[in-house]
């Protein structure tokens, strides 16, 4: 299985941007989605990865990636969510 990456920051002033991660993580949590946060606050060349992988030079975060397949954005995973596609979205074989 390859982890699912929430590539995300722990030093964002951004009220919303910490909101949007707190909610990634805690309904992959309670899905039982196991995935891995990576911190791009703590290491620069992690923020280009995300980066190129979204297709986006200035995308921030959170942005969600499984193995190195870009996945989507907040909005994107929340769309899923609510159609009841969070696997499709997150590129995830049952």
């Amino acid at each position: 299985v390859m982890p699912l990456i929430v590539y995300w920051t722990s030093v964002s002033g951004s009220q919303k941007i910490k909101k949007q991660q707190d909610r990634i993580t805690d309904v992959l949590t309670a899905k039982k989605i196991p995935f891995k946060v990576v911190d791009i606050s703590q290491n620069p060349s992690e923020k280009d990865l995300m980066r190129k992988l979204a297709g986006n030079p200035t995308a921030l975060p959170p942005q969600i990636c499984n193995d190195n397949v870009y996945c989507g954005d907040f909005e994107a995973f929340e769309n899923a969510v609510e159609m009841e596609l969070l696997e499709n979205f997150l590129k995830i074989k049952k």
